[in-house]
């Protein structure tokens, strides 16, 4: 298994040797040589104080203090054809390793394959108060063109980069808990940011007009979660023998895959801790960005139920050459400028880190991350279980709680994985006898 021949086309190294048997301040080294990286970026991803005071402040309401995660680096991983270093705000064990090791498998088919609508958010503007909502929704499409005039009124900034509103779209609910209600959906191209800002804006600038037209009165007047507009689509081809472990044969593990995601594809208990772990992937991503997990999470859950049942985000399938062949679908509302990934030294860096040049490119990244992570649970839940790896990874946390410190934090999570009981109790055991 060979680096991509891509790499110095993006100038990004993303097969790090040894970085997980390193010491932080090295692992910062190699990522700073292997990214480019200047001091001042490194420092922003490294240092405990790179959000000061100051700035928290302004960031949010009755700002007390600031809260740290763990921000590790994703490794191997290759999408488009181009290198990436992913930067990762997560404080489960195992995510990060997890998703720089089907990142290295992947390689071997050609990394991943990813692909995105343009950057479309939807505004919704609730009207009631309506007698004749079918009448109210003629009326308004008649008047489509003004609306959409009025509202690229808000933001001829985000118009002279070619977004702006594209359409409205008008849904007529005959029959609702308060009587007819029509909504209007405003279409907006957001470009590079998120968009919640500026549907909103848009919405809001509209509603005066929207009431004048329809003879009702407009209430709701926000941005929509669902953003099945932008949606993101990863692929992923790994070759059989590649999947190949001590205990099972390559074959055997693709085949045993796709029986695992067949039960997510048709129970919701299974399909939401199956979609938990695809997002074990994105969130991460998504928190070290400066970006609204939130919103993410609310958008690929309703996205995984638009069908009237809730399902996998994923299917995993058994190409006729024999390779195992995964494809990840959901919405993805991410931006790179605005907000937090303006104001937070950190969310910068790590935008800088992974070399991004538009939100669709960030997006495209995040979503083979969580093909990756979701590869990475079907894996071992389909060959040795989620624990045993889960615990190994973990050993060292069970270890600080069980008090020990500096050096033996090592030691106590090695003796304790060794002898099969990763706990609390017998950590404090190894500790105490030493």
């Amino acid at each position: 298994m060979t680096d991509s021949p891509t790499a110095s086309q993006s100038g990004v190294r993303s097969r790090i040797e040894g970085l997980r048997d390193s010491e932080p301040a090295d692992r910062r080294a190699a990522v700073a040589a292997a990214a480019g990286l200047d001091g001042a970026a490194m420092e922003a991803l490294s240092d405990a104080t790179a959000l000061p005071l100051s700035v928290a402040n302004g960031m949010i309401e009755n700002v007390i203090g600031t809260f740290e995660l763990p921000l590790g680096v994703a490794t191997n991983f290759v999408v488009n054809g181009r290198e990436y270093l992913v930067p990762m705000a997560v404080e489960e064990p195992s995510v990060v390793a997890a998703a720089s090791y089907m990142a290295k498998l992947a390689r071997a088919g050609g990394g991943f394959t990813v692909s995105s609508t343009a950057p479309i958010m939807r505004a919704q503007i609730q009207i009631v108060g309506l007698g004749d909502p079918f009448g109210a929704r003629a009326a308004l499409l008649a008047h489509r063109d003004e609306l959409i005039a009025l509202a690229n009124t808000r933001d001829s900034v985000l118009v002279g980069l070619g977004g702006g509103c594209k359409d409205i779209e008008i849904e007529v609910f005959a029959s609702s808990p308060i009587g007819p209600m029509v909504v209007m959906h405003l279409l907006v191209d957001v470009r590079d940011s998120m968009g919640a800002n500026a549907v909103n804006s848009m919405a809001e600038l509209l509603a005066p007009r929207v009431e004048a037209i329809s003879g009702g009165q407009v209430r709701l007047r926000i941005l929509s979660n669902l953003a099945d507009r932008r949606v993101v689509t990863a692929s992923v081809r790994v070759p059989a023998e590649a999947l190949t472990t001590r205990a099972h044969d390559g074959t055997e593990v693709a085949r045993r895959i796709v029986e695992a995601c067949a039960l997510a594809l048709i129970d919701p208990y299974r399909a939401a801790t199956h979609n938990k772990g695809i997002m074990n992937g994105i969130d991460p991503v998504v928190v070290a960005t400066g970006n609204d997990w939130r919103a993410i999470e609310a958008g690929a859950h309703a996205y995984a139920a638009r069908s009237g049942r809730y399902t996998s985000l994923t299917t995993w399938e058994i190409a006729a050459d024999g390779a195992l062949v995964g494809t990840l679908e959901m919405p993805m509302a991410l931006g790179i400028v605005g907000g937090a990934t303006r104001t937070h030294p950190a969310a910068q860096a790590a935008l800088r880190l992974m070399r991004i040049g538009s939100a669709q490119e960030m997006a495209e990244v995040t979503a083979a991350v969580g093909l990756a992570q979701n590869m990475a649970a079907l894996r071992a839940l389909a060959t040795e279980g989620i624990q045993r790896g889960h615990m190994t990874l973990h050993a060292r946390n069970i270890a600080i709680t069980a008090g020990a410190t500096g050096g033996d934090v090592d030691r106590v999570a090695k003796a304790i994985v060794a002898a099969g009981d990763v706990s609390v109790a017998h950590a404090k055991k190894v500790l105490e006898g030493a």
